[in-house]
């Protein structure tokens, strides 16, 4: 089974069902301990991102904004 295949299954499910398969399949990968090292343009844009909040804290964006759009748009 492809993994679009896979999705496609899952998408069948209920929304709880599919929110419970989720979290599974997230424990599941956090449970493995995956780590990866950043590349230099990443570690290069995280201190670029945190200087720039340093300088003005006012710049960032509250939790509760983002996860808010994020629902508008997602669902």
């Amino acid at each position: 089974m492809t993994r679009s295949e896979l999705v496609a299954e899952l998408m069948k499910l209920d929304p709880e069902e599919r929110r419970l398969a989720a979290e599974e399949l997230w424990e599941s990968v956090a449970d493995e301990d995956v780590s990866r090292e950043f590349t230099e343009e990443e570690l290069a844009e995280i201190e670029r991102r945190d200087a720039e909040f340093q300088a003005d804290p006012s710049s960032g964006i509250p939790w509760e904004e983002i996860r808010d759009e994020l629902r508008k748009r997602h669902g």
